[in-house]
Order: C-alpha cells, then structure tokens, then sequence
C-alpha cells in the first residue's frame, strides 16, 4: 500500500480509501449489503494496509456507521485507522435534524461518535454546502469540535469552487481550523473539477479523495449497451441522472480497449488514471464484491503511459456542473 499526506496536513492515509454506502442496512437501498455480509470487505481492506475509511451518518440513517465501528474495532487498533464521516443530510423529520447549523453539528457528532463506538472522529466532513446557514457559524463550530478534542480535522465535500474559496478565507481570517480535504465528484466522464475546484486545492494545499471514481460503476461497464447490468445499476436513479450520454459511453469503451491492452480490469485503469491526475490523494472506492476490492488495490501497481491518458481522455466534452 502507499500513503501521502491529506493536504497540508500531517496526516497520512492510504491512497485507496474504502467508502462503505454499501455497508449498513439492505432496507435503506437494496444494493447494500448487511452487516455480516460487510465485515470481510473492511477486515481484507485492512489487511492490504488500508487505513482510511469513509462514511456518514444519513448512509442506512446511521446504520453504515455502526457496522464500520464495529469491524473496526474488532480487526484494528484505533490509532491504525483514519475514520471519515460527514454531516448534513436529513437525520429525521425535525426541522432541525439536518443541514450545517451549530445545534445539528453539535447533536450529529455526539451522535455519529457513539454509533461509531469512538471517542473521536479523525476527519469530520460537511456532506454538503448549506447555503440556508451563515458559513461563519458552520465553520465556528466546527472549529470547536477541533478545541474540543471530538474531530482531529475537518474536510469538504461538493460545491462550488468559490464557496470553498470563502471558506477557506474565513478560516484563515477568524484563525479557525482550515478545511484539510475535498471529497468532490470526478472521474473519467465528469472531469468539470479540474476548471477550478482541484487548481484550488492544490494552491491551497488541500487533499482531494474524489467520490464516485468509477462513475457509480459506469466505467466498469455495467449499463453495457445501455442496459443495466447489475442490481445497483437496475435501481440508482442518482446514477443515471450523471451518467450514460454517448461521449460517456465512448469513453468507457476506451476504458475496456486499454484495460484490455493492459491485461486487467476497466476499474484498475479508471482508478490508475485518477491516481495519476495532480492533487489527487485517495479516490473513495466502493466494494460490493471482494474482487472488485482486489481490483482497486492492484490498480496502484497499474501505469498508463501519456498515450494512455490522450486516449482515454480525448472523447471528453465539457458538460453541466452534476453532484452538487
């Protein structure tokens, strides 16, 4: 396994991490697994020197969380894994329950902490930007958190590049504890994020450890034809919303030409090309099948040469910002 330091920090983490949606509760969607069904993937994840892992307190309504807290506590040390979780979907029917104000961080942490069975969470994200909440009190409290000694750093996930931006300068006006990470979307068919997104993370010397590498598994083929092919891709309408126009499906078949040049697997060299992009630290994987884990990790053994990349990336047309 190899590591690298998240941002600017002195935090080092795998650049595989596992994102664990698909661990939790099969009633929540039906593709993800149960707990027993879940535990092999985060014990073998760690046995290939995996040390981060991402998840979040809406993924199975808090279900997800307990499952990684509790594998974790069973196949490792504590001070061996970088625990990820986020705050700001819905949490239930209050009006309250949700978003980015100081009551719901303050009521989510203790919450995701005892789900997590952990004293502390080693990076604490905002899933999303909340524009109904003054940026000032969202960043104030998480900075608290940080004083506190419940969050050791904290992280982003997508937004606009310039609301990030204000974050940061907020940040470094009020001396409040900086963003350290972006969690954004981009892949091989959604590359909008290198206009501004990614040049301003590596600027300002934040990690980025992109969601959704492998295009919820479009770039692994599984709409082949147009038509789903697995229960995943039957069921997340998310998915389809993103993904699935004709340059995006050109661009997966040059994924299968090169992998198949390559002798390994579509998802192998979608991850390889996104570990080989500037200012990328650690894609999020997902895993519902063992290989599909194997696959990720070889993939950081997997070099594509500039020829490569050219291919792979030359069909690619601008498109309008999605996952936001």
């Amino acid at each position: 396994m190899q590591y690298l330091r998240l941002g600017k920090s002195g935090l080092n983490v795998s650049r595989i991490c596992l994102g664990t949606m698909t661990y939790g509760d099969p009633g929540w969607r039906d593709w993800v697994l149960p707990e027993e069904q879940s535990r092999p993937f985060i014990q073998k994840a760690l046995e290939a020197g995996i040390n981060f892992f991402d998840t979040a307190d809406m993924y199975s309504l808090g279900r997800s969380e307990e499952v990684v807290g509790r594998a974790l506590k069973d196949f490792a040390r504590r001070e061996d894994v970088v625990i990820a979780t986020k705050v700001y979907w819905p949490m239930g029917e209050g009006v309250n329950n949700r978003g980015l104000s100081r009551k719901h961080i303050m009521d989510a942490v203790h919450a995701s902490l005892k789900r997590l069975g952990t004293d502390h969470i080693d990076l604490y994200q905002i899933h999303r930007y909340d524009a109904n909440t003054p940026l000032e009190e969202t960043l104030e409290a998480l900075h608290d958190l940080v004083k506190l000694g419940m969050v050791r750093y904290i992280g982003a996930s997508s937004m606009f590049a310039y609301q990030f931006a204000r974050s940061l300068y907020l940040a470094d006006l009020k001396s409040w504890t900086r963003f350290v990470s972006m969690q954004n979307h981009y892949n091989l068919v959604y590359r909008e994020e290198e206009r501004e997104m990614i040049p301003l993370c590596i600027e300002e010397g934040v990690g980025v450890i992109p969601w959704s590498p492998l295009a919820r598994g479009f770039l692994t083929g599984n709409r082949k034809g147009g038509e789903a092919q697995t229960t995943r891709a039957k069921s997340d309408g998310f998915s389809h919303s993103l993904y699935g126009s004709e340059t995006d499906h050109q661009i997966a078949d040059r994924v299968a030409e090169v992998a198949g040049q390559h002798g390994v697997s579509s998802s192998q060299v979608a991850i390889a090309w996104m570990l080989s992009k500037p200012g990328i630290t650690a894609p999020i994987i997902g895993a519902s099948k063992l290989p599909h884990l194997e696959q990720a990790i070889a993939a950081l053994d997997v070099k594509l040469s500039e020829e490569d990349v050219r291919h792979l990336e030359e069909p690619y047309c601008p498109r309008s910002v999605a996952g936001i």
